[in-house]
């Protein structure tokens, strides 16, 4: 399985954009077009976006990581004529000779020792604004920001297809080459440096050993050595885009528990994605998966731990909740993630036409079929590895 990321959509320099990507660059003008109609609905002026992922959805995947202040490297200032990155004098040369060349962005640069307020303020002065975050004379309105990021791009989609592919790729990796005596630190240190060689930001890393997850199910990892068996779990970003993965590892027979374990597990998560269609409704998902937990004898074992999000530029976009309203559409980042006692599935789906494309699917991994309404599932099975000899 390639790993590369798509060459006819990307040009990197250790990581980052280098020209301009006609691509890129048609994805930026769609969203210019989205918000001018959006500020011409709302008969707005201006709309000043200081969120990350507002700012990577608008420039088609610049990063925009904070630094020593805290603050993000750069906002941006959008009118129906113009877009202009206000950021300062140390990030200006970066951005727009790396991240956003020949896109259609104007400069306001700022001492780096000068709050950005200063200069958006002037920016702002005279208009009536909108703005994703907390500004001084502008109105409010993430919440609609927020859902202008979805449906997701052709162009998107691609960047998600090319990050489950790698993402899978690097813990699977990691899966086949660990061996017992080695510390969860020490193994997420092996999936870190898979993701990044591919240009991946590794998020959130999770080496849980030895039924670890039955008491802390957010448990990330520890200098303390696997000796029988091991959930591994990763959450990576690509050019602000997110997806996760997850896998479990054995050394030896898995016990009795374990075995069971790991069979509800994959249950509730086939059961997920089946039903994670265009056009339902989160709540009526989660409905179905919750049966599942009380037909497996654990009814109340959900309650336990969150099942997983709808992705996207944030890790969490809308969680998965028994009470949620919120409709999948086509072209949807959903990741399922229930757990069974000590162990933890997880998978990142996008949401179709007709059914779901599976994102994070298994290279070099045995697969077990799980049934559902009579559709037979994929899905990644445990790892079984013959324990090491001393």
């Amino acid at each position: 399985m390639s790993t590369d990321s798509p060459s006819d959509s990307h040009q990197q320099l250790s990581g980052e954009f280098v020209a301009a990507d006609p691509e890129r660059y048609d994805d930026v003008e769609r969203k210019q077009a989205l918000i001018n109609e959006w500020l011409r609905s709302r008969q707005y002026e201006g709309l000043v976006l200081q969120n990350p992922a507002n700012f990577s959805w608008f420039t088609s995947g610049a990063p925009c990581p904070a630094f020593s202040a805290g603050e993000p490297t750069a906002a941006l200032f959008i009118t129906p004529e113009s877009r202009v990155v206000v950021t300062n004098n140390v990030d200006s040369r970066a951005l727009f000779e790396i991240q956003l060349a020949g896109l259609g962005f104007l400069m306001k640069e700022r001492p780096w020792h000068e709050p950005r307020s200063v200069l958006l303020d002037d920016l702002c002065r005279g208009r009536r604004v909108a703005c994703d975050a907390a500004l001084q004379g502008a109105k409010d309105e993430s919440a609609r920001i927020a859902s202008l990021r979805f449906p997701l791009e052709r162009v998107e989609c691609q960047r998600l297809r090319f990050l489950g592919r790698a993402l899978a790729h690097a813990v699977e990796a990691t899966g086949r080459n660990l061996k017992p005596g080695l510390t969860e630190a020490e193994i997420a240190g092996e999936m870190s440096h898979r993701l990044v060689k591919r240009g991946i930001i590794p998020q959130r890393l999770q080496v849980a050993a030895d039924g670890r997850l039955r008491h802390y199910r957010h448990w990330t990892f520890s200098d303390t050595p696997l000796r029988h068996w091991v959930v591994l779990s990763a959450i990576g970003s690509y050019q602000g885009l997110h997806a996760s993965a997850t896998r479990v590892v054995c050394f030896g027979p898995p016990s009795d528990e374990l075995a069971q374990s790991f069979q509800q597990a994959v249950l509730l998560i086939a059961t997920g994605m089946h039903f994670s269609q265009a056009g339902s409704i989160l709540a009526s998902v989660w409905e179905k998966v919750r049966r599942i937990y009380e037909k497996t004898g654990a009814p109340l074992e959900w309650q336990l731990c969150d099942q997983g999000t709808v992705m996207g530029y944030q890790v969490c976009e809308t969680p998965l909740v028994p009470r949620s309203d919120y409709t999948l559409s086509p072209r949807t980042a959903v990741w399922w993630r229930p757990s069974a006692g000590p162990v933890q599935v997880g998978e990142t789906i996008l949401v179709g036409e007709q059914g779901y494309e599976w994102l994070t699917s298994a290279d070099q991994w045995p697969l077990l079929q799980i049934s559902v309404r009579g559709h037979l599932i994929p899905l990644p099975d445990m790892l079984i590895r013959e324990v090491p000899k001393t």
